[in-house]
């Protein structure tokens, strides 16, 4: 209890801060701080799906998960995990939640005319990344290299096009992610302290952010990748070191803030040592994965390197170079409290016990402690950085996906359940959540 109070008195800092802050100053660009998100109570068609969902996972999510067979508890949870993230994106009703986040100015549906000519585009990408650039990108399509904004341009070439198949695409591929850190969490620190943290991996209040929002999509790709890395050193798969070599290749190509995927990866690597060892030829199947993707685009005419130093200067043409550092640096990990829960915060010190006891009898303990640490590691480089000011809500989804895991060491699990499917349902009845 001591770390979810302290967690709570850390919203509630930044909340008072920031309203300071931004009301006197106009420094945040946040409406509701640290959220981007504007203070509007509403119900809407998402309401009673959101709190049966709610409800029923409460109340019996702990049971299924220790006792549903291992192949069926997987379907189940992306099951129950898409049925949340539609109902919560609902509550702002069909259009508002789903079909028009990913068609504002802001967002990548704007730019898929200008890719008819797809290596074309990607020769000239660099050369709008700038504000004062000529046809500069939007926000978040100058913000992220092009893999992401092809991502949509694929779906509309095949016929799926508009904002409402974008948002099903991302919300569906999204609440995989939930699956892939349960196969990752097994595989690494085994099957009982996976199935304690199925209910907390569905019920996230991230999942606010998930429905509807490109960065949900990032973090499945980033989840996969972890959960093959870890497939492949416990089990010995080149295929499986190759795929997540791919996808890895993926992610830096989705998103630049994915290269800190790295110490998740590394852990991983660590915890599966003795697997490497035994069959080295996995790290020239995964550095042979990860190379594809570069190679492609490189070859295509995108240079990551350039493009990411453009993105720099152009953030600090925009908002984020008047955000004050000394407000995000703690209030975007009061961000993470929201996304996370206050269950995750408490799992979180529990994780840093056993980490601290390293108790010989307690070895998966340790293993998923040491999983649940390199992702907390990943978050503050991101943090300290100062290329996270604001927006981390969404931002920080791939890196939040593995904090929840550190519930799975909490007693009680349908009491801290429960806080964290309030604390969503809140979020997304109170807030106008967008960007």
């Amino acid at each position: 209890m001591y770390a979810a109070s302290a967690a709570a008195l850390l919203v509630t800092a930044a909340v008072l801060v920031g309203r300071q802050v931004q009301g006197t100053r106009h420094t945040l660009f946040v409406n509701w701080p640290p959220l981007l998100a504007s203070w509007g109570p509403h119900v809407g068609p998402g309401t009673p799906a959101a709190a049966i969902v709610a409800a029923a996972v409460v109340a019996y999510g702990p049971a299924v998960a220790a006792r549903l067979p291992w192949r069926a508890l997987l379907p189940a949870a992306w099951g129950t995990a898409l049925a949340w993230t539609f109902s919560l994106a609902l509550i702002d009703g069909w259009r508002r939640g789903i079909a028009l986040r990913l068609t504002t100015r802001h967002e990548y549906l704007r730019v898929v005319d200008r890719f008819d000519d797809i290596p074309a585009a990607l020769r000239d990408f660099t050369h709008h990344i700038l504000l004062h650039s000529p046809d500069n990108w939007p926000a978040h399509v100058a913000g992220h290299p092009p893999a992401a904004t092809l991502t949509f341009v694929l779906l509309d070439r095949i016929g799926l096009r508009g904002g409402g198949w974008a948002g099903v695409w991302c919300i569906t591929v999204g609440a995989t992610a939930c699956v892939a850190v349960l196969v990752a969490v097994r595989a690494l620190a085994g099957e009982r302290l996976a199935r304690r943290a199925a209910p907390f991996l569905v019920l996230a209040p991230a999942a606010v952010w998930m429905g509807t929002s490109a960065d949900a999509y990032f973090a499945a790709v980033a989840a996969w990748t972890v959960a093959l890395l870890a497939l492949a050193v416990t089990r010995g798969s080149l295929v499986a070191a190759g795929t997540s070599g791919l996808l890895f290749g993926l992610t830096c190509y989705l998103s630049y803030g994915l290269t800190l995927l790295a110490p998740i990866a590394a852990a991983v690597l660590w915890l599966g040592r003795r697997g490497v060892r035994e069959r080295p030829v996995l790290l020239v199947a995964l550095f042979a994965g990860a190379a594809v993707v570069p190679a492609v685009f490189t070859l295509a005419g995108f240079d990551w390197w350039e493009a990411y130093r453009l993105l720099v200067t152009r953030y600090r043409q925009g908002a984020g170079g008047v955000r004050p550092y000394a407000y995000w640096v703690w209030a975007d990990p009061a961000c993470t409290v929201l996304i996370t829960g206050l269950a995750t915060a408490a799992g979180l010190l529990r994780s840093g016990t056993v980490l601290l006891r390293r108790h010989p009898a307690d070895r998966d303990g340790v293993r998923l402690a040491l999983l649940v640490a390199a992702a907390l590691l990943s978050l503050l480089v991101a943090d300290l950085s100062g290329m996270s000011k604001a927006e981390t809500e969404r931002i920080w989804l791939p890196f939040a996906m593995w904090l929840l895991p550190s519930c799975a060491f909490l007693p009680r699990p349908r009491a801290w359940l429960t806080t964290q499917a309030v604390l969503a349902l809140l979020l997304n009845h109170l807030l106008w959540t967008g960007w």
